[in-house]
């Protein structure tokens, strides 16, 4: 990523707040802002608290994989510098609505870059699809971390590459990767 013009960011997060396209008719918004919302609940709940808390691990978990797909994607080149870091988090935060904590994703990006420069891209790839079981998440998967490559132009060649390698993990063929790209490039372009 590269950094972006205002208007190219504001067009990301609309996009990301928003259901995507294969959404079944009536769903309000997109499972990143649902997942983010138990991630947020986790992530303040303190350790004590016997009364219920919202919190739902399985969602907490879909939103660290989705925030981590996005993030080997925009990794994937190997350079993945200060002002994208700062893009890349201000995107994120903005698209959960104030449901996430910016200390929450700041602590989220340094165990992802640790996780990333430990297990190398291909151990990561394969530990974010273990952790999905429904093909509709696999599929938001793609669609976020294409949404978010194009922060920086496009989706460059590397990008595609570990697009692929999700998809593969993930069981989801080209189609739905080109369909990510595709719902991607057409928000973006509007």
């Amino acid at each position: 990523m590269t950094a972006a013009d205002a208007g190219l960011i504001g067009r990301v997060v609309s996009k990301l707040r928003r259901p995507p396209a294969y959404a079944e008719r009536g769903i309000q918004g997109s499972i990143l802002i649902a997942a983010a919302g138990s991630y947020g609940v986790g992530a303040r709940a303190p350790d004590d608290l016997t009364q219920p808390t919202g919190f739902d691990p399985e969602a907490a978990r879909l939103f660290e994989a989705i925030v981590e797909s996005a993030y080997l994607v925009a990794n994937a080149d190997g350079d993945f510098d200060a002002t994208e870091r700062s893009t890349f988090e201000h995107v994120v935060l903005t698209a959960c609505e104030g449901k996430v904590a910016e200390r929450q994703i700041s602590a989220l990006l340094e165990d992802l870059q640790e996780q990333l420069s430990e297990d190398g891209l291909e151990k990561r790839v394969q530990m974010v699809a273990r952790s999905i079981s429904k093909p509709e998440h696999a599929r938001e998967i793609l669609r976020v971390a294409a949404l978010l490559a194009h922060i920086s132009g496009g989706v460059s060649a590397v990008e595609r590459t570990t697009l692929e390698r999700l998809a593969g993990e993930l069981k989801l063929d080209v189609s739905a990767i080109d369909q990510a790209l595709a719902e991607a490039s057409q928000a973006l372009s509007e």
